[in-house]
């Protein structure tokens, strides 16, 4: 029985003053149990010893190292797929860690199965020291995920592999986006292709815990801007149900956001356009009541 053909894989990392992780994400990557890769850092204009850390590993061939004035992680990615030769792409933040045996996997799922095109999986959560911390976890799907990535985005993106094809149709991520540029890529792929979930914990995504409220508020406004713009361009993607589904919740979701920073006035006009989507639905019930009772 003949050798199966093996596939390269192109893996883009973007980094931007994360000298101090770099070499353990560096180091995740060329020590994969997957040989055949080829690996892209982007130096997205860093003012730190990026250039430094990235030469010690330019002795492996595989390792290509770019850089860039700074023009955000967007375009710093976008690069790195252009410059890829690879069958498959997939990414790593420059302060996160991929699992040994990730590409392994998932190459095995994509050599199996042509259908599909794009293969996620699950992440731990650390903290600057490295130490696993415990958040809420999102369900994942597998198939045709437009409606269910709507309601939630589920996908990390440091565990998804993807066919390189999927860039080439489609285009990479949006450069004017600063946040939830991931979320916005995966909710246009999901249009035409076919993702497979493997409950697997691959990757380690560090959480840095001084910048989650600032990054809380930004992030619902580009998802705002992402749900009104995908729906607008893809007005046939769901049913009318569902767009009032995701509104629905994505305010609920919001109002708990200004709530939580004591922002009451606009928890409240948030939670008043939940209910305006969904009456019925009792999570902005439940929200907006447990703020009235905190309100003082």
């Amino acid at each position: 029985m003949p050798a199966r053909k093996t596939r390269k894989v192109s893996v883009v990392t973007a980094t931007y003053n994360r000298a101090d992780y770099l070499p353990l994400a560096i180091e995740s990557v060329l020590g994969q149990t997957y040989r055949d890769i080829e690996y892209h850092i982007i130096d997205d204009g860093s003012r730190d010893d990026t250039r430094k850390v990235v030469e010690r590993y330019l002795g492996d061939g595989r390792v290509r190292y770019y850089y860039q004035e700074n023009r955000g992680q967007s375009a710093a990615r976008n690069l790195g797929i252009r410059n890829s030769t690879g069958d498959f792409i997939c990414f790593l933040d420059s302060d996160n860690i991929r699992e040994p045996d990730k590409m392994e996997m998932q190459i095995r799922i994509l050599d199996e199965d042509p259908d599909v095109d794009i293969v996620y999986g699950d992440g731990q959560c650390i903290d600057e020291q490295g130490r696993f911390i415990s958040v809420p976890t999102a369900k994942k799907y597998s198939g045709s995920i437009t409606e269910k990535l709507l309601i939630s985005n589920f996908i990390t993106n440091n565990t998804v592999m993807c066919r390189k094809k999927c860039f080439a149709e489609m285009g990479g991520f949006d450069e004017g986006l600063r946040y939830a540029e991931d979320y916005d890529l995966w909710l246009r792929f999901s249009t035409r292709y076919r993702f497979h979930y493997l409950p697997e914990k691959i990757a380690r995504y560090r959480v840095w815990g001084n910048r989650l409220s600032e990054d809380t508020g930004n992030v619902f406004k580009a998802n705002r801007l992402i749900l009104e713009r995908f729906l607008e361009q893809y007005p046939g993607s769901v049913s009318e149900g569902v767009k009032r589904k995701v509104w629905c919740r994505f305010y609920t979701g919001s109002g708990r956001g200004h709530a939580s920073r004591r922002e009451y006035g606009e928890a409240f006009g948030d939670y008043m356009k939940a209910l305006s989507y969904g009456p019925l639905n009792p999570a902005p019930w439940r929200a907006l009541l447990k703020m009235l009772l905190l309100w003082k």
